[in-house]
């Protein structure tokens, strides 16, 4: 799913350290965030082609490429979802190239960190790389991005949350390129066997306990919930709280809006109407919304694709998580497009990543392959023509992104460890342990 200023000029000290650390980070491996959980996006969107993308982004090429300099050939990395997602980014490429005189040569990465991080090793990345939300400040840290975010055209007509997930050390790496989040799947049928009815579909806590409780029958759980801080910690934005401060320079996890976030989960889980999907004989969430042990679940929009082939006759809907105490809350997955620190052209990748996140360009690559916008304008647009998205779309206001700060990554693995066995984990004490080894890598 979704990773996390360097300029040119640095002198060869610099550039030794940024690869040096970059070779470190892929050696040491990192932890790919289960935002996608096995669904992957929704290509059956699609009712525009290849070629479709190509004629709209054609549309915008003269208002974002008057002054680009030509016969430029720029090296594109992308963390492909499938064919369909591959043709819309080669066709929109191509479509920016004919009208500069530039050439783009995408290709999809078989393993997405090993590649990037031999690139900047090796100093000859790709121009222009996704570049996940919870990875890019580890690469910004090394030196290995450019920092073009503010001040880039149309820069405010993304949503903020996601702006604000991609700025490290007060500065906003990249922008945007599309967007996914949380919200909570009901399943029709069981939701009208159990009596209840559109007025009941929960809007805070204590009404998703009481209708979770409605749902569950000795084969069904009434919400199914997926393993990890990933699903969990929609529950603690919920509350108020984060796993760490707003300038992410300390570990919070030990306060109290983060445990009594939890404690809320694992009281339902204890109580027998919610339960982990590992408790369910099930990989995630989707699994057990699919396979039908589980009435409600809470996944990202990415469940569309795993309903369709998996179970096309299950009937659901999808709406906004419940409020907590501290309001609305969700998560969200997100990439941008990174701009390389050792790239030689600049300013041709930074006018092809203009064109790539138009308004139109980003609706054709979301009916071409089930990606939400990251701009306000276009979501809106992707709103009104997919209603049945429009919980996941909310989220953009209010949801909070990943943790994206550089070197907590098996800090983030561990604590994922210690809630594997939810219902009896010691809550206080794995927060804790967090807070601990978090403050020792981020060095306090």
């Amino acid at each position: 799913m979704p990773q996390r200023t360097a300029l040119n000029g640095k002198h060869h000290m610099m550039r030794n350290h940024r690869r040096f650390a970059a070779l470190i980070f892929a050696t040491a491996g990192s932890l790919t965030l289960a935002a996608c959980g096995g669904g992957g996006f929704d290509s059956s969107l699609s009712s525009t082609t290849s070629a479709g993308a190509s004629s709209s982004a054609t549309g915008s090429s003269s208002e974002t490429s008057a002054a680009v300099p030509s016969g430029v050939a720029l090296r594109m990395l992308i963390a492909s979802s499938g064919d369909a997602e591959t043709a819309a980014v080669k066709a929109a490429t191509d479509a920016w190239g004919k009208s500069t005189g530039n050439t783009v040569e995408v290709t999809a990465a078989s393993n997405m960190d090993q590649e990037l991080a031999q690139g900047f090793a090796g100093g000859d990345p790709a121009d222009v790389m996704y570049m996940d939300a919870g990875k890019f400040a580890t690469f910004a840290q090394q030196g290995s991005l450019e920092a073009y975010g503010d001040g880039f055209p149309d820069n405010d007509k993304f949503f903020e949350s996601l702006r604000k997930t991609f700025t490290w050390d007060g500065k906003q790496y990249c922008v945007p390129k599309d967007f996914s989040a949380l919200a909570l799947q009901i399943n029709t049928d069981m939701w009208s066997k159990a009596g209840l009815t559109d007025a009941d579909i929960p809007t805070t806590w204590d009404q998703l306990t009481e209708v979770s409780k409605k749902l569950t029958t000795k084969d069904v759980a009434g919400l199914g919930i997926g393993v990890g801080i990933d699903r969990l910690g929609a529950f603690v934005v919920e509350n108020g709280g984060w796993w760490l401060s707003e300038d992410g320079k300390t570990a919070t996890a030990g306060d109290a809006k983060v445990v009594d976030g939890l404690k809320y989960v694992q009281d339902n889980v204890k109580a027998g109407n919610f339960k982990m999907s590992n408790d369910l004989g099930v990989g995630w969430g989707g699994e057990a919304f699919t396979k039908e042990k589980a009435a409600m679940v809470i996944e990202g929009n990415w469940i569309k694709g795993a309903l369709k082939n998996d179970a096309p006759n299950v009937k659901y809907k999808s709406v906004e998580l419940p409020a907590g105490p501290a309001g609305k809350g969700t998560l969200m997955f997100t990439q941008c497009w990174g701009l390389a620190a050792d790239s030689k052209n600049k300013d041709a990748a930074k006018d092809l990543i203009k064109f790539l996140t138009t308004s139109q360009q980003q609706m054709a690559f979301a009916d071409a392959f089930g990606v939400m916008p990251s701009r306000t304008d276009a979501a809106e647009e992707y709103k009104a023509k997919y209603p049945d998205d429009a919980a996941f779309v909310a989220g953009g206001e209010y949801g909070h992104g990943p943790i994206n700060v550089p070197g907590l990554t098996e800090v983030v693995a561990d604590l994922n460890s210690q809630l594997e066995k939810f219902g009896d984990a010691d809550l206080a004490a794995v927060t804790k342990s967090f807070d601990e080894n978090a403050a020792s890598a981020l060095g306090g």
